[in-house]
């Protein structure tokens, strides 16, 4: 695995069978824990026959270590539900993402080894299905520009490495640019507008990328 910090590409729920048990997992992308919390709390009340509801939950930075990281084996073995979750999640370094896998017993006891497979493989099926992005944070930069210089500088901006994502129009035109590195933003900015023109940090932005 690199040291990229990935995320799920979009919501999902995938059920497998294991011994006539059942487990639904819904996977789901959040900004916090309220909004994990939140979905862990629909999933309940959606499926209030299931016996067990393991838990598990990555948000936040890995780089920095700023994480709330948490699982929970809902009444299973301890250790069979939550924390083989949670490792599924680690290995992918995905973060903002919440997963539930929901039990339903089906006569056959799994044991602990079993339980751990089809728990975490369930997530790893699920987390196949929905598929991966990069979570990448890039500075927001806001670059005013005179209007007869906006037209080819907004098609260079278009042919270049940085990410125009909007154009505003009105007294100047301002353009919205994601980028990675502001430094060298900068003397391609310079180079192009013959210094004419600067560009204003508007913030940290994260974009997900395949």
């Amino acid at each position: 695995m690199d040291g990229e910090v990935r995320v799920i590409a979009r919501d999902g729920v995938h059920e497998v069978e294991v011994k006539r048990s059942r487990f639904l997992c819904t996977v789901a992308r959040v900004g916090d824990a309220g909004a994990a919390a939140a979905v862990i709390a629909r999933v309940r009340k959606a499926g209030p026959g299931a016996n067990h509801h393991g838990t598990a939950m990555r948000i936040g930075d890995p780089g920095t270590g700023e994480m709330t990281v948490r699982g929970n084996d809902d009444g299973e073995p301890a250790g069979t539900a939550g924390v083989p979750m949670l490792e599924v999640l680690a290995r992918r370094n995905l973060t903002d993402v919440v997963a539930v896998v929901s039990r339903w017993f089906g006569g056959t006891k799994l044991g602990a080894g079993g339980l751990v497979r089809a728990y975490s493989g369930a997530l790893a099926e699920t987390l196949d299905m929905v598929g991966e992005l990069r979570r990448v944070r890039h500075r927001e930069l806001l670059v005013a520009v005179p209007h007869d210089l906006a037209g080819r500088l907004e098609h260079d901006l278009r042919q270049s490495p940085y990410r125009l994502l909007d154009t505003d129009y009105g007294r100047d035109v301002t353009l919205t640019v994601a980028v990675t590195d502001r430094d060298a933003f900068a003397a391609w900015l310079a180079e192009r507008s013959g210094g004419a023109v600067e560009a204003l940090d508007a913030g940290s932005r994260d974009l997900y990328l395949p």
